[in-house]
């Protein structure tokens, strides 16, 4: 019979979770002052103590006033229990009656221990049948369904003692914010929430806002509970109310054996027992140990209730402080950041967290202090968008987000886009050069001149944008910045046809490319001519070769030029040179005076 009381406990489970009835309220006892120091000063292990202890007294003061009396009453009419009764007694005195010999059925008018015998064994195939079985356990299960709106009234009581507890211990320590969010946490764990006011995060932060506590926590708890707690009352039932219900009923009828006269002696006290069974004072033991038994179990397991109730807020609470670690420990021990952590909305403490693990990691606490006093804590928590934040994570910088925010503004995706902060920091742009530098909408070229020095690059944005983006999909990043220092010192003429020549055939960047033809360019008393001769396709014909010799000559260009752009030309000029020195000095050596033979 292990168990037949289980259905009692579900049905209570049934009831905390569905019942809605309006029922009385019981006044749970109030919140002493010396509760209050006890969940505001004390441990985490005191603070868990108090928890319990609120939660048992609610629970108590609930069914306390609980007439488990008379609410077995209402199931035995509900379920036709007189009649059952009578026709499972009827039953038991014919198997008994058929298997007990005539003498023994005698032996029993005169014999009490006999009598007993006969009480017991017709009590016991009366009680542990199937049929009153299933009966007593229908019967358990609604008086179940009643103490659990007893339960659920008394849980609700609880809200305003308990939520003041953990408001106290939180409060003082962390701010209002953390005793606000852990509230809510709790509530939503234990099915309390509110159906107004939700705001949700991330998992291990805050769950939401309610008007309601943590109250009822120890029935709450009952619903997780519920199945061990179920098993061990079956157990415990089984082996102990059957066996009591068997005593009462057979020692009830032991009782009037000596009142009644001696009649048809072929029945022995079979009568005597079928009548004392069906009597209303049997009837009434039996009642009365049903409710005092379903009272014991139910009174023996409120302490663990409670005391697995506080076990989950405490778990719950370290849940939340593991997840909120820097920020709680900064919030513990500096009250500006108390102050400021009061001011957070809940959905905001993911953020948070995160801000303060990166000022951490860069800065240490004494960063996270001095943004607090600078506002870019509260602006990186309240104002930055996603995107920012995601530059801030990449970059491990918060000052790179806020830059890029500050920078950029609505086209903060565009940056995100194209990885400018990979390549560049804010401070090498203007809104202007940014602006300019996205509107060439080509991610090659965006990428390529974000990675150059800022006075490469904004001499580049001087180009029309399709020049430049034709530059800067053609060139690397390496050709883009010597085509930058060039412009950086060509005067503004010849850095005009540098720019139109490059941009119209990017290739011929390849002919001025080198340091020596830039610094040649650079040192020629006219950068225009040494530009154009060496833009110029090819040598050119013998005029204009002749023109560049001149132009070396006379200083307009560098000599090197003629070299780098002629370079046949200068060697059979040297090789000339170097036959007519040998000539001259031919003709002009004296001859040696011939020794006579």
């Amino acid at each position: 019979m292990s168990g037949f009381l289980r259905p009692a406990v579900s049905a209570l489970l049934a009831l905390t979770l569905t019942a809605q009835t309006a029922l009385p309220a019981f006044a749970a006892p109030p919140m002493t002052r010396a509760d209050y120091e006890a969940c505001q000063s004390g441990d985490e292990q005191a603070f868990r103590r108090s928890i319990e202890s609120l939660s048992l007294k609610a629970l108590e003061s609930g069914v306390k006033t609980f007439d488990y009396r008379a609410a077995v009453d209402t199931q035995w009419r509900r379920l036709g229990m007189d009649d059952l009764l009578s026709k499972r007694v009827d039953l038991a005195i014919e198997e008994v009656r058929s298997e007990t010999s005539w003498a023994g059925l005698a032996q029993s008018l005169i014999n009490s221990e006999k009598a007993q015998e006969i009480s017991t064994a017709v009590a016991e195939r009366v009680y542990k049948s199937d049929a009153m079985k299933t009966a007593i356990e229908s019967l358990a299960t609604g008086v179940g369904n009643e103490i659990g709106r007893t339960l659920e009234i008394a849980s609700k009581d609880a809200v305003g003692p308990s939520l003041e507890c953990l408001r106290a211990f939180l409060g003082g320590r962390y701010g209002t914010t953390v005793a606000g969010v852990v509230t809510a946490d709790v509530e939503r764990d234990f099915g309390l929430e509110g159906v107004a006011g939700k705001a949700s995060v991330s998992s291990g932060s805050v769950i939401q806002h309610s008007s309601e506590g943590i109250a009822g926590a120890a029935i709450l708890l009952m619903r997780r509970q519920l199945a061990n707690i179920a098993a061990r009352i079956g157990q415990r039932l089984a082996g102990s109310v059957l066996a009591r219900l068997v005593s009462v009923a057979a020692g009830g009828v032991g009782l009037v054996l000596v009142a009644k006269d001696i009649w048809e002696l072929r029945n022995g006290v079979l009568p005597i027992i079928a009548e004392e069974m069906k009597s209303d004072t049997t009837k009434t033991m039996v009642k009365d140990e049903l409710a005092k038994t379903i009272s014991e179990q139910i009174a023996a397991h409120l302490n663990e209730i409670a005391a697995k109730a506080a076990d989950r807020v405490i778990e719950i609470w370290r849940t939340f402080r593991n997840a909120h670690q820097k920020a709680l420990e900064l919030a513990e021990k500096n009250e500006a950041f108390r102050s400021f952590l009061d001011t957070v909305k809940p959905e905001q403490l993911p953020r948070l967290d995160e801000v303060v693990a990166l000022a951490m990691a860069s800065d240490g606490e004494q960063g996270v202090l001095k943004r607090l006093n600078d506002g870019t804590l509260n602006e990186a928590v309240r104002f930055l968008p996603e995107p920012a934040m995601t530059i801030a994570r990449d970059t491990r910088s918060i000052d790179a987000a806020l830059g890029w925010f500050a920078l950029a503004g609505d086209q903060l995706p565009k940056v995100l886009e194209h990885e400018i902060y990979r390549r560049s920091s804010p401070q090498g742009f203007t809104r202007a050069t940014l602006t300019k530098l996205l509107a060439l909408d080509d991610h090659v070229a965006i990428t390529r001149l974000a990675g150059l020095p800022p006075e490469a690059r904004d001499r580049l944005l001087g180009l029309g944008s399709e020049d430049l983006k034709r530059l800067a999909r053609s060139f690397s990043e390496a050709e883009l910045a010597t085509l930058s220092r060039y412009l950086e010192g060509l005067q503004p003429e010849p850095r005009a046809r540098v720019l139109a020549a490059v941009a119209a055939t990017p290739s011929k960047m390849q002919s001025i490319a080198t340091p020596r033809v830039r610094e040649a360019i650079l040192a020629s008393g006219d950068q225009a001519r040494a530009v154009d001769m060496m833009l110029r396709d090819g040598s050119g014909g013998p005029e204009l070769i002749v023109a560049d010799a001149k132009a070396a000559w006379e200083g307009e260009v560098s000599p090197i030029l003629m070299w780098e752009k002629h370079p046949l030309v200068v060697v059979a000029l040297g090789l000339f040179a170097v036959m007519l020195l040998l000539m001259l000095r031919r003709l002009f050596r004296p001859r040696r005076a011939q020794t006579p033979a």
